[in-house]
């Protein structure tokens, strides 16, 4: 067992106080595991200092001297040790360009990486993440856009209160503040200009559940995709709910040979036999939450041709893309870049191609911040540090000295090896490719 775990400072962003342990679980470790923790010190971290000292943490500025060290995001090249294992969200499965230079300077200084994000059950479900904040804050921080472009276009809706995350003292008092809008959706309705309301959802995972929890606290109406072309017509709709669509994989591609069916393990398997039909539904939609995990191999959700289509056509009530999976120009073609907590949206021109920060101007407002739990500092860190403190033990057992067979980490996180004692791991041996 490693004589020391070490708590990394977050330093890569500004803006970024959370911490993957927090005091309190560090201290239960210790207790009942017998680990040893140093903390680094960080004048923005959301549990500070003193908090750590306080539960019996040691903290120091070098944490060199441990073995293992956790962390949330990408660590600076000069910050890395030799031969020490990191786990952290690295960001480098998909052969990221931005994050190939970090991964080469861990290969080339013998280190071992664990990265959460691969940290899976027996069915490929992740065990450790931020996924449910990222939604909370990110349809939050979309309700919030949407009201501030309606608001330049000179339509007064109840969605006026509803204010950053930011500047919310914690999760609650945001919450309080949706269902206040509510309850004026429901007394008063909303305006014809934007009746009815319809928020559709890319994705059903851990992500889009958080999204949906907030939009829920609205008084909503569940829809199919397939009602949305007939919902402005019914004479049963309503301006006092707020419409809710959650698509799936088959609402988003089909096969290009149109003689099959869709095959949801097909689709993973196969992405290329298939073509993306999302476009179909963008002319009925007001706000779109993109929570889908994607790749290149997989179509595009929504491509800026369908974008510029619906806006030169004029047939497009499209305000807001609360694009919380962030991939740029990747399922959401006019994400042209991601978003920080103090400058969070933009406008994409469809005809021009072009990002103009805030939300004036012709196309849809993107709302693209890549870390969104940040947002909520406190609340995100205990959530995560109550899921990573189980794994800990399992962490600090392993015997990182022999091969990746034999060094006693449990499946679940053996999966998640990214890199072993300077070497791509056989499962990850494919980003290879992106590191020439």
């Amino acid at each position: 067992m490693p004589s020391k775990i070490g708590i990394r400072r977050e330093d890569k962003y500004d803006w970024e106080r959370r911490t993957p342990l927090t005091p309190q679980d560090a201290k239960e470790l210790t207790n009942e595991h017998g680990i040893e923790f140093i903390a680094q010190t960080s004048p923005n971290r959301v549990f500070g200092d003193k908090a750590y000292q306080q539960a019996g943490i040691a903290v120091a500025q070098d944490i060199s001297s441990c073995p293992v060290v956790l962390g949330i995001k990408e660590i600076p090249l000069e910050a890395l040790n030799p031969e020490t294992t990191y786990v952290f969200f690295s960001h480098t499965i998909k052969g990221q360009s931005f994050n190939m230079p970090m991964l080469r300077h861990m290969l080339s200084l013998n280190c071992t990486l664990i990265d959460y994000e691969k940290i899976t059950d027996d069915n490929g479900r992740r065990l450790i993440f931020f996924g449910n904040y990222a939604g909370l804050v990110g349809m939050i921080e979309s309700l919030w856009a949407m009201q501030e472009r309606l608001a330049w276009e000179g339509i007064e809706t109840p969605f006026q209160q509803i204010r950053r995350v930011i500047d919310y003292p914690d999760l609650a008092s945001a919450k309080k503040a949706v269902r206040s809008v509510g309850e004026r959706i429901k007394s008063k309705g909303l305006p014809s200009e934007i009746s009815p309301l319809v928020v559709g959802f890319a994705g059903y995972g851990n992500v889009s559940r958080g999204a949906q929890e907030i939009l829920d606290l609205l008084p909503t109406r569940e829809i199919s995709p397939q009602d949305l072309a007939t919902l402005t017509r019914s004479p049963l709709r309503s301006d006092h709910v707020v419409y809710k669509v959650v698509f799936k994989e088959e609402d988003t591609a089909e096969c290009i040979d149109t003689c099959h069916s869709f095959d949801l393990q097909d689709y993973y398997r196969h992405p290329k036999r298939y073509r993306g039909i999302f476009s179909q539904y963008l002319p009925y939609l007001d706000v779109l939450i993109n929570a889908i995990y994607w790749e290149k191999a997989y179509p595009p959700l929504i491509t800026k041709q369908a974008v510029k289509k619906l806006y030169k056509d004029g047939n497009w009530r499209l305000r807001v893309i609360g694009d919380i999976t962030c991939d740029v120009e990747g399922a959401i073609e006019c994400t042209l870049k991601s978003s920080n907590p103090h400058n969070p949206v933009y406008v994409y021109d469809p005809i021009d191609e072009k990002a103009t920060d805030g939300v004036k101007g012709n196309g849809p407002v993107i709302m693209a911040v890549d870390i969104l739990p940040a947002e909520l500092p406190h609340e995100a860190s205990v959530f995560f540090s109550g899921i990573l403190k189980g794994f800990v033990p399992s962490i600090a057992q392993a015997d990182f000295t022999t091969d990746l067979d034999s060094c006693g980490l449990p499946p679940q996180i053996k999966r998640a090896v990214i890199v072993y004692k300077g070497e791509l791991a056989p499962d990850y041996r494919y980003i290879e490719q992106f590191l020439l």
